[in-house]
C-alpha cells in the first residue's frame, strides 16, 4: 500500500517541525540581533531619560545626583531613589551606568571595573574616535554606539559607557513568544489546508454512502489514490455494484413472482369461467336428455315413430356432449403443454384432399360448392394430425356459416420458406368488434345459430392453441361476399 494515511501524517508532522525549526534558525540568524539591539537601545534611552530627569530635579533642589549614589553598594543601608533606580537598571535590564561630575571630576560607576568604564566615558566626552564603532543614535545630550570588542570577540552598545550584549533570557523568551505566535498562526493555516486535503476524500465517501442509502448505485468513488481511503473507495464501488446486481436480481424475482401471482389469478379466473361455461353448455343437452328419457319412461311415446324420435334426440344430445368433452380435453392438453406437436414433413395438398374427401357427405348435405385447385404437392413441416384438425375445424365452420352462393374456396400461397392456407366461405360478415373474440373459449357470435348446428364455441379455440404450439400465426378477416380464415406453416426447417 503506497502512501498510507499514517505515512502521510508522519511525513506531514516531521515536515512541519523541520519547517518551524528552519524558520526559527533563519529568524534568529537574520532578525534576532537587530531586535536585541533595538530593545537595548530603548532601554538605554529610557535609562538616560530617567537619570536626566532625576538629575535635573535634584539640581533644582540644590543637590548633586552623585551624592545619593554611595548607597547603591550598601546592602543593609537605606536606598535612595537614584540608587534604587540604578539597581533596577543593573539587575533587571543588565545595564551598567557611569555617572561623572564634570565640576569636580568625580566618577560613579555601577560596575566594579571603574578604570575601564571611566576610560570609555572620557573617550566619549573628549570626542576621541574609537575604531570598530558605529553610531546608532546621536542626540545633543547623549549618544548610543555599537562597538566591537576584540578581546571578548563581541559587540557592545555604549551610552556614556558600555554594556555587554549577552543573551538575555527574558528578551529571548519574549522574542520567542512573537516567533511562536507567528509560527502557530502559520501552522494553523497550513494544517487547515492540509487537513482539508486529507478529509476531502473522506467527505466524498460520506456523500457516496448517502447516495447508496438512497439506492443510487450509479454513484462511484472517482479519486485516484492508493492509500487506505482509496482502498475503501474501491471497496464501496464494489459493494455498490454488487448491491445493484442483487437488487436487480430481487426486482427480477419480484417481477417473476408478480407474474406467477397474476398467472395464478388468471388461471383461477379461467377455471371459474371454464366451469361456468361448461355448466352452461351442458345444461341444455342434459335437460333435453332428461326430458326425453322421462317421456319414454312415462310412456309418452306410444308409437314406434315417437320412440325412435325420442331416442334420436337423446343420442344426438349425448353425441354433442361427448364431442364437447373431447374438445375440452384436447384444448386443455394443448393449453397446458401436455400434448406437444410432433414435427414431421408431409404433403399439405394431400392432407387437404383427405379432409375434403372425409367431409364429402356433409358438403353435399350443405349444398356447398368447394373450390380447391393446387398446382402440385406442397411439403410442410408440422404435426400432421393436429394440422388436419385445424383444417377440419375451418371447414366445419365454413359449412355451418354458408350463405348466399354457398361457396367454399381453399387456396395456398407460398412465400419463401412459409405457406399460408386460406379457407373462404360465402356468408354474412362478422362484426369487426367480434373478430378477435372468436378464438376465446365458448364465445359465439350468433348463439342461436351455433346451437342450431350443434356448435360449442371450442373449435376455433383449439385451432388457436394448435397454431400457438407450432409458434405459427392464424387469423380471420371479412372478405368480399364472405369471411376468410387463414394459418401459416413452415415449408422448410
Amino acid at each position: 500500500m503506497k502512501r498510507s494515511i499514517r505515512f502521510r501524517f508522519t511525513t506531514l508532522f516531521i515536515g512541519m517541525l523541520a519547517a518551524v525549526l528552519l524558520a526559527i534558525w533563519v529568524i534568529n540568524s537574520f532578525f534576532l540581533e537587530q531586535y536585541y539591539i533595538n530593545d537595548k537601545v530603548k532601554i538605554l534611552q529610557d535609562a538616560y531619560e530617567q537619570l536626566n530627569d532625576c538629575a535635573v530635579e535634584q539640581a533644582l533642589e540644590g543637590r548633586n545626583i552623585i551624592d545619593d549614589l554611595p548607597s547603591f553598594y550598601s546592602k543593609d543601608g537605606e536606598q535612595t531613589e537614584v540608587s534604587r533606580m540604578l539597581r533596577v537598571m543593573n539587575e533587571q535590564y543588565n545595564t551598567t551606568v557611569v555617572l561623572i561630575d564634570s565640576l569636580n571630576d568625580r566618577t560613579f560607576p555601577t560596575f566594579w571595573d571603574n578604570r575601564l568604564l571611566s576610560d570609555l566615558v572620557r573617550q566619549y566626552i573628549l570626542g576621541r574616535s574609537m575604531p570598530d564603532t558605529e553610531a546608532i543614535i546621536s542626540e545633543e545630550n547623549y549618544k548610543i554606539e555599537k562597538r566591537y570588542d576584540k578581546h571578548n570577540n563581541g559587540y557592545y552598545l555604549q551610552n556614556w559607557g558600555f554594556f555587554d550584549i549577552h543573551e538575555s533570557v527574558a528578551l529571548s523568551n519574549r522574542f520567542m513568544i512573537y516567533v511562536g505566535s507567528a509560527a502557530l498562526v502559520l501552522g494553523a493555516v497550513f494544517m487547515y489546508f492540509a487537513g482539508k486535503r486529507i478529509t476531502s476524500p473522506i467527505l466524498s465517501l460520506a456523500a457516496l454512502s448517502e447516495r447508496m442509502s438512497e439506492l443510487d448505485f450509479d454513484a462511484r468513488y472517482t479519486a485516484d489514490s492508493q492509500d487506505e481511503i482509496g482502498v475503501l473507495g474501491g471497496s464501496m464501488n464494489t459493494l455498490s455494484e454488487k448491491l445493484k446486481e442483487t437488487i436487480g436480481a430481487l426486482k427480477t424475482a419480484n417481477n417473476e413472482l408478480q407474474q406467477d401471482i397474476e398467472e395464478k389469478i388468471r388461471i383461477d379466473e379461467a377455471r371459474r369461467d371454464f366451469i361456468a361455461n361448461v355448466s352452461h353448455e351442458l345444461k341444455t343437452p342434459i335437460a333435453l336428455i332428461q326430458g326425453y328419457a322421462e317421456g319414454l319412461t312415462e310412456g309418452m311415446a306410444e308409437d314406434p315413430e315417437s320412440r325412435d324420435y325420442y331416442c334420436e334426440v337423446i343420442m344426438d344430445e349425448a353425441g354433442k356432449m361427448n364431442k364437447m368433452v373431447k374438445q375440452l380435453l384436447t384444448l386443455t392438453a394443448l393449453e397446458f403443454g401436455n400434448d406437444k406437436p410432433v414435427i414431421e414433413q408431409f404433403d399439405l395438398t394431400g392432407l387437404i384432399h383427405g379432409v375434403l374427401s372425409s367431409a364429402s357427405i356433409l358438403l353435399q348435405q350443405k349444398e356447398a360448392e368447394v373450390e380447391f385447385e393446387p398446382s402440385g404437392p406442397v411439403m410442410v413441416w408440422a404435426d400432421e394430425f393436429k394440422i388436419e384438425e385445424v383444417i377440419t375445424n375451418y371447414l366445419n365452420n365454413a359449412m355451418n356459416h354458408l350463405n348466399g352462393k354457398r361457396k367454399i374456396k381453399i387456396r395456398l400461397e407460398k412465400h419463401e420458406n412459409e405457406v399460408t392456407v386460406f379457407v373462404f366461405n360465402t356468408g354474412n360478415h362478422i362484426p369487426e368488434e367480434d373478430l378477435d373474440k372468436l378464438w376465446t373459449k365458448f364465445y359465439k357470435v350468433d348463439k342461436a345459430h351455433t346451437r342450431e348446428y350443434g356448435g360449442s364455441g371450442i373449435g376455433l379455440s383449439i385451432v388457436k392453441a394448435i397454431m400457438d404450439s407450432h409458434h405459427k400465426a392464424c387469423g380471420v378477416r371479412n372478405a368480399e361476399e364472405g369471411v376468410e380464415f387463414w394459418f401459416t406453416l413452415d415449408c422448410s426447417l
